[in-house]
């Protein structure tokens, strides 16, 4: 996930929000003003939704501690962290590759529930020590604010031990099962599988609130249950893409004889002529018998139909020098890191200053479903 709302650098790493940050936090200060306003009828309408607001924005900050703890261990393990981006449902930390052993693994999953629990006992702490006694949770504004933080951020570090991949606790018992299998692959495999186990159970679990308990909170624990299914499939499918790419080279994948259009033809030719009589999806533009840029469906989407024959191919095509280039032997892992990194579909294959091809997602994809359908088990016959 992206950030839209770049706010600065922390440490060497980009800080921003999503847009969906502003829902959530809006949500949380109305919940709040709603939850004082029973509770101290007497504090003025500014002052409920400035404390209301402040608190909301505190516990976005509390999350950002709880990223930034992941990150920092990521990056003293050696690996590089592309940016935090907080969300609607949290925060995310964008590492750009895996943990090189299960102990970096542990690590790197257990601080950030850590922080939150810390972050959590010493707001509690500070509230008690301004409002010792029972039922003084709303003695006053800051009381409020560090009970309210202190609560929710112990919820958080409960919430984020779940042992459901991808969340922290299914990230440390991935290290587990790493380190007791010494594979990667099967532990992420194991923890994945828990994941969705777990989803399954928040969605059961939330509808039956919902319709049973007239709970209108179930809804929202089935959200959670969906977005963590979600999140533990498409880990479950990381890791088969990675698998079947291991040991595999860029040279491997690449389309070594690219279709070749002229930068001059207009996108009208280009669409009848090429585009629809042909399975290709990326194809290299030419000037002059040399290759210039290229050309997908994507920069034709992006003009309108009614200016195709006054517009060039070349004058919508992606320039060479502005795709980034990777070597024919250069692990096609590292360069899908790549492509996710850049938002690109397509990569240069350049060796000694020449064009040596194109590695596409196009192509990853329909060599790994080649290799699925190799390995798939068949009966034996009799």
């Amino acid at each position: 996930m992206r950030s839209q709302i770049k706010l600065g650098r922390i440490a060497g790493i980009q800080i921003g929000l999503h847009y969906s940050w502003f829902i959530i936090a809006i949500l949380i200060a109305f919940s709040l003003d709603a939850r004082f306003h029973s509770i101290r009828p007497e504090w003025s309408q500014n002052l409920r939704w400035a404390t209301a607001g402040i608190t909301a924005v505190l516990f976005f900050v509390t999350l950002l501690l709880h990223e930034l703890a992941h990150s920092v261990v990521a990056k003293s393990r050696g690996l590089k962290v592309r940016e935090i981006t907080l969300f609607a449902l949290g925060g995310v930390s964008q590492i750009e590759s895996e943990a090189p052993d299960a102990k970096s693994e542990f690590w790197i999953g257990i601080v950030g529930p850590l922080t939150s629990l810390v972050i959590g006992i010493i707001c509690l702490a500070l509230a008690r020590s301004l409002a010792p006694s029972r039922g003084a949770e709303f003695a006053s504004p800051v009381v409020a604010v560090l009970f309210w933080l202190g609560y929710i951020n112990l919820a958080l570090a409960a919430f984020n031990m779940i042992p459901g991949y991808p969340l922290d606790g299914g990230r440390v018992l991935r290290s587990i099962a790493w380190w007791i299998t010494g594979k990667m692959d099967r532990a992420t495999r194991i923890a994945a599988r828990v994941g969705q186990v777990v989803a399954f159970l928040f969605i059961l679990y939330g509808l039956y609130m919902f319709f049973v308990g007239k709970d209108f909170g179930g809804l929202w624990l089935a959200f959670i249950g969906w977005f963590l299914l979600d999140a533990s499939r498409s880990s479950y499918l990381q890791v088969e893409l990675m698998s079947g790419l291991r040991g595999r080279r860029v040279a491997d994948l690449m389309e070594r004889n690219c279709a070749r259009v002229e930068g001059y033809l207009s996108l009208r030719d280009f669409v009848d002529e090429y585009l629809l009589h042909s399975a290709n999806r990326c194809f290299l533009v030419s000037q002059d018998n040399r290759a210039v840029g290229i050309i997908t469906p994507a920069e034709t989407r992006k003009v309108p139909r009614d200016t195709w024959d006054q517009t060039s191919v070349q004058s919508v095509m992606r320039p060479l020098n502005q795709i980034p280039a990777v070597g024919p032997d250069t692990p096609a892992i590292k360069a899908l890191e790549m492509m996710a990194r850049n938002d690109m579909a397509q990569l240069a294959v350049v060796s000694d200053g020449e064009l040596q091809g194109i590695f596409s997602q196009a192509q990853v994809l329909r060599f790994l479903q080649l290799h699925a359908g190799l390995h798939e088990d068949h009966p034996k016959a009799a």
